[in-house]
């Protein structure tokens, strides 16, 4: 589904996206939500990022020595 709302948005320049949504029988509340919540999954992905640099430092700081356990204890 990703790679249709995807299409509709490069597309939305030539056509009208009532037109896309029709052609690629996609509701067009579906492909304005997928859009929407853009921000949203990108937001997360920089605090994943975020995360896991803060686990990689604690890993190294550790010298390599500290597991799931303990890294959890220390975040």
């Amino acid at each position: 589904m990703t790679m249709l709302y995807r299409l509709i948005h490069v597309e939305k320049v030539n056509y009208p996206i009532v037109l896309l949504c029709r052609v690629l029988r996609v509701a067009r509340s579906s492909y304005y939500a997928w859009r929407e919540g853009a921000s949203a999954r990108q937001a997360r992905r920089a605090a994943d990022d975020a995360l896991a640099h803060e686990i990689t430092v604690l890993h190294i700081a550790s010298r390599r020595t500290y597991g799931v356990r303990r890294i959890h204890a220390e975040l």
